[in-house]
């Protein structure tokens, strides 16, 4: 039975910010027969922010957030989180007999680097969209909810709001991470899309490796089908899907009914002309700039951009690689040979490298543990200061052991044969 492996190979990312059509993508892949795609998952972005422990009604908050940053790992936490996540995908394929699982959510923009590690192999979708009809549908959407949506205001707003971040910065990281051509990367265009549904999704499954199956950009002729009222019970994503049978060109270019003169000149400001280019949306910039008679600057408005990527790393206290590209495929080191020779292997032949491996790891976690303690209490900073000099003085020299493993472990074998066999 087909899996989503721990290199990701069986799972396809959709990446994309809110409001770019991720919802009639996933409606059309979601009728193929070998292919689980729902609506919006986020899990992943609960997973990477596990370790903030936020405030629970059992408390322990200071207890969870110690744990994580002394006791854990960067790489044990993070084969964690991949068997945690491995477990839902697959999941989800058993569940529904299908052989690649697609993971729609809007913002895992958030953690770009982090899914180059976790799943080096996935598929990755890019959505693009006209970033001005993004912002129209923003508006669009939360004037239908009755909830009101001011582009210039959320632009310009001391306070972090994140529909903003999503027209800016999430816009711009998800422009660079795609800008590297990937084996595993597929540019989709919202406006192709429905324009001419039936081939971009002919060439969508060619991409996934998978055949085409007749009538399932029609989303309308499978709304009785299981994953169908799955897809529409999860109440989140485009409310406006489930009025059409089929794919239409209605929102296009609605952009310029839908935004004021004020919004168009703010929005093409902060971001820049670059972008539209890059996107392949010079045209409608060009219109943006006849409709206000402002010709736009290449590069993004650096002040608000800066402002922005400040409020929401306050916030959340998530740090980016600037201009960070999708990454190659790094093999995760450990081979199933590997685990199974770790398994059965007795502690009296255990090899000194991994002994001082472990040593390390404890030490690192020690200095972690003396780190958060440093900020905690200042009466003990110099007795701590001494206990960091020498875990420092004792990794480095362990560390420096390392590299003569083989020799340690000659040495360790000598000694056994001279003892008559005895560790």
């Amino acid at each position: 039975m087909p899996v989503v492996d721990v290199q990701g190979n069986g799972l396809v990312l959709l990446l994309c910010v809110p409001r770019s059509g991720s919802s009639l993508s996933t409606v059309m892949l979601q009728n193929h027969s070998r292919i689980f795609a729902t609506q919006e998952m986020w899990f992943l972005m609960n997973l990477v922010d596990l370790s903030k422990a936020d405030a629970r009604p059992y408390g322990g908050s200071p207890i969870i957030h110690q744990f994580y940053s002394s006791m854990v790992s960067d790489d044990v936490y993070e084969k964690a989180c991949r068997s945690f996540a491995l477990e839902i995908y697959n999941g989800f394929l058993q569940g529904n007999a299908a052989d690649f699982v697609v993971d729609k959510s809007p913002r895992y923009y958030y953690m770009l680097e982090w899914l180059d590690r976790l799943f080096p192999e996935s598929k990755r979708i890019h959505l693009q969209r006209n970033p001005l009809s993004i912002a129209a549908s923003y508006k669009k959407v939360n004037r239908n909810q009755g909830e009101g949506f001011d582009l210039v205001s959320s632009l310009t707003s001391p306070h972090l709001n994140m529909k903003a971040v999503d027209l800016t910065l999430g816009l711009l990281r998800l422009n660079d991470y795609f800008a590297v051509k990937h084996a595993n990367a597929y540019e989709l265009r919202y406006e192709q899309l429905v324009s001419k549904p039936k081939e971009e999704v002919e060439k969508l499954c060619a991409f996934l490796g998978v055949g085409y199956e007749e009538g399932m950009e029609q989303y309308g002729l499978h709304v009785d089908s299981s994953k169908s009222n799955m897809f529409y019970s999860m109440g989140v994503g485009d409310p406006f899907l489930s009025t059409h049978q089929e794919a239409h060109k209605n929102s296009v270019n609605n952009w310029k009914s839908i935004l004021n003169t004020s919004e168009v000149e703010a929005y093409c400001r902060v971001l820049g002309a670059d972008v539209f280019h890059r996107m392949g949306y010079s045209e409608q910039l060009q219109e943006a700039e006849q409709w206000t008679g402002v010709r736009y600057e290449a590069a993004p408005d650096q002040e608000v951009i800066e402002r922005l990527g400040h409020q929401f790393t306050e916030a959340t206290g998530c740090r980016w690689q600037p201009h960070y590209s999708i990454q190659g495929s790094p093999s995760i080191s450990t081979t199933r040979d590997e685990i199974h020779r770790a398994a059965h292997r007795s502690e009296s032949d255990t090899d000194p490298t991994l002994a001082a491996l472990a040593t390390i790891r404890q030490l690192e976690a020690a200095l972690r543990a003396a780190d958060n303690r440093l900020e905690r209490g200042y009466s003990e900073q110099e007795r701590l200061k001494k206990q960091l000099a020498s875990a420092h003085r004792k990794l480095q020299r362990i560390k420096s052991w390392i590299p003569f493993g083989n020799q340690i472990s000659a040495w360790a074998s000598q000694r056994k044969l001279l003892r008559g066999g005895k560790s």
